[in-house]
């Protein structure tokens, strides 16, 4: 059976995450591990908008997303810390983090980018 939308953006969240489980240590510069941090966290948020019954707007900024998905009447109250990863979207790919880049704790950001996994994948009824 062919994924839905929000199955593919699933799909492709797993992907982004499998490789940040791959940077946990300091020879991957937190750049790139922000990135694909990031990039989980936007296709998860994505799918669940479709998953609601909206549409994902074109953007990487987290703060659109989960506005987005609070007028879709959904809670993202827990999963709201993860905005801190918009200083890592695609926008800023091709630039140096500045100081101001938030100090992740990577091992906290990927036990908390797991259990979003976890949630969308059951929301929206998608395993690997």
């Amino acid at each position: 059976m062919p994924l839905n939308q929000a199955q593919a953006f699933q799909k492709m969240a797993h992907k982004d995450f499998r490789a940040i489980l791959q940077m946990t240590d300091e020879g991957f510069d937190i750049e790139i591990f922000g990135f694909h941090a990031q990039q989980t966290v936007e296709k998860c948020l994505k799918a669940w908008i479709r998953q609601s019954g909206g549409i994902p707007p074109l953007t990487h900024n987290l703060s659109i997303l989960f506005a987005r998905l609070e007028e879709l009447g959904q809670d993202t109250g827990i999963w709201q810390d993860l905005v801190e990863l918009n200083s890592f979207a695609v926008q800023l790919r091709y630039q140096e983090i500045d100081d101001e880049a938030p100090d992740l704790n990577r091992q906290e950001v990927i036990e908390q980018i797991e259990r979003l996994l976890t949630s969308i994948d059951k929301l929206v009824g998608y395993s690997e």
